[in-house]
């Protein structure tokens, strides 16, 4: 079969797990012998892009998503580089894509969705990637083709071994003092609940315990994290909590860690150093990977909402999860090595790029009619119309979360 020529469109250059993915399967595709430029606007991850060899086209910046004048310069940049796929991430590029290949039966547009959940107003017959199977059995029947990638982890780069000395040596920790890491977003959606708890539960864990929580990561949520660690630290008479900030490539952080608390992409990285992972969610949800809990996890992904517990229960269980693999190394060896086996076997980038070259192939074989397509755009718009609307009026009334699609209501 010919190589194919694909552009892959993450919906922003900003450490985030859903760009990370694109970049990394657009890099995986790549490397199976396809030609993948990444379209986005400029950022942090430019950098990953070009570190990986990938061509690189800078979208311009918009404050309204999606655009019409981004569509129209997609469409441009498609025919110059001759492209047959427009692979968008996340519900904005997503639709960029089907209005820049909506009269070309030669194109195909795809959209992937890693967040919880999937804008109701995208295209039905536009091809769609989720994360969880838990969500593609939710749309069974209601849209046309819906596959499953979850998020891929490269297990040659992310491997036990690869900088957690130095990383440990660089912020001066102990030998006998246990890391705590979570490598994260600091934004209110999904993430700052958990991250809050656990820095009280540190805090509390410090009475009897030499552990550091490490906290890598950045965003507008910040402010409100270092207040909580100082409270704690103050609280200890010494240093529970260390923020680090954002690290373009937080390996060193994974790698030094006794436990990991994360979800998504950023919990799969963490079995991919061979370390204890609590899985991170909202509402109080905290849970162990054990051979237990794996088929959870790989039905609802590496995420959870809890009962709404009081913060001081979401504590409780948070440590009575994180203590029994501080105090015993055997315990951490025997559930870091089952991790590791279970992202080689499952969750390899070159698997899930494998899957995705299937699914353009399948997608270009199976061109849409253009009254229909035409159609769904009209939906579609519509759709975003009143999806708008009704964001405006809930930022009026301080209701609107920034992660929309992300929110624990949906």
């Amino acid at each position: 079969m010919k190589p194919l020529r694909v552009i892959v469109y993450p919906h922003s250059m900003e450490l985030g797990g859903s760009q990370i993915n694109a970049i990394d399967i657009a890099g995986a595709v790549r490397d199976l012998g396809h030609d993948v430029t990444v379209y986005a606007e400029d950022g942090e991850l430019v950098e990953r892009v070009r570190s990986l060899g990938l061509p690189f086209v800078e979208a311009a910046r918009s404050h309204v998503r999606p655009s019409p004048g981004i569509a129209r310069h997609l469409a441009q940049t498609a025919r110059q580089l001759d492209a047959d796929v427009l692979h968008g991430y996340e519900w904005p590029p997503a639709l960029e894509c089907f209005a820049a290949t909506a009269r070309r039966h030669d194109q195909a547009a795809i959209v992937t969705v890693m967040s919880m959940a999937v804008a109701p107003f995208l295209p039905a017959g536009m091809p769609l990637v989720v994360g969880t199977a838990k969500i593609k059995a939710g749309l069974a029947g209601r849209r046309g083709s819906v596959d499953l990638i979850e998020p891929p982890v490269d297990t040659v780069a992310d491997a036990p071994g690869v900088g957690g000395a130095e990383f440990r040596a660089r912020l001066q920790v102990a030998s006998g003092v246990r890391v705590v890491v979570v490598v994260s977003r600091l934004v209110q959606e999904l993430k700052l609940e958990g991250i809050l708890t656990a820095i009280r539960a540190c805090g509390r864990l410090a009475a009897t315990h030499q552990l550091l929580l490490v906290i890598v990561g950045d965003g507008p949520a910040r402010a409100l994290v270092e207040d909580e660690a100082t409270r704690a630290n103050s609280a200890a008479g010494r240093e529970v909590v260390r923020l680090v900030g954002a690290l373009p490539d937080p390996r060193g952080a994974y790698d030094a860690a006794d436990v990991v608390l994360g979800m998504g992409g950023s919990a799969l990285r963490a079995l991919a150093f061979a370390k204890p992972l609590i899985v991170q969610g909202e509402r109080g949800f905290f849970e162990a990977l054990t051979p237990t809990t794996e088929p959870l996890f790989l039905d609802q992904g590496w995420y959870g909402v809890g009962s709404d517990d009081s913060p001081r229960a979401a504590e409780d269980r948070f440590i009575g999860l994180v203590q029994p693999l501080l105090d015993d190394a055997a315990l951490r060896r025997t559930r870091g090595d089952a991790g590791r086996v279970l992202v080689e076997d499952r969750f390899s980038l070159t698997r899930a790029a494998r899957v995705q070259v299937e699914i353009y192939r399948r997608a270009l074989a199976t061109p849409g009619e253009v009254p229909r397509t035409v159609a769904e755009g009209v939906a579609a718009a519509g759709g975003v119309a009143r999806y708008k609307i009704v964001r405006r009026v809930q930022r009026v009334r301080g209701l609107a979360s920034v992660d929309d699609f992300n929110a624990r209501s949906r």
